[in-house]
């Protein structure tokens, strides 16, 4: 092929028609106002005075949520394959576990009371 026709498929991508722009830029949207939505009943909850470990939990909860929308959509997760979802699930599970470890071990405390 010549240099110009080249140039030509290389820049004729599906990404690049409006439909398709429209469609990824209108999930950016949605995604934003969620954001803006979560951020918001983060901050409505700090006002709730609920005790500490209660608040962290609930604060914990809402930011994991918004880390995966961020990293579903704006890092373009929920189009790769099934390597990455497992990768994830594990990322996930060791996060679960860190967070229960401390639980674990303060019941460990108790019984030898």
């Amino acid at each position: 092929m010549t240099e110009t026709a080249q140039e030509s498929s290389h820049h004729e991508s599906p990404h690049e028609s409006p439909a398709e722009f429209k469609k990824h830029l209108s999930r950016y949207y949605v995604v934003f106002v969620a954001l803006l939505c979560l951020t918001g009943i983060t901050v409505g909850v700090s006002y709730l005075k609920l005790n500490r470990p209660l608040a962290i939990t609930v604060a914990l909860i809402i930011a994991s949520i918004k880390a995966g929308l961020v990293a579903g959509v704006f890092m373009h997760l929920l189009d790769e394959k099934k390597v990455i979802y497992a990768v994830l699930l594990l990322t996930a599970l060791f996060f679960l576990l860190l967070m229960l470890l401390p639980s674990l071990t303060i019941l460990e405390v108790f019984k030898s009371t």
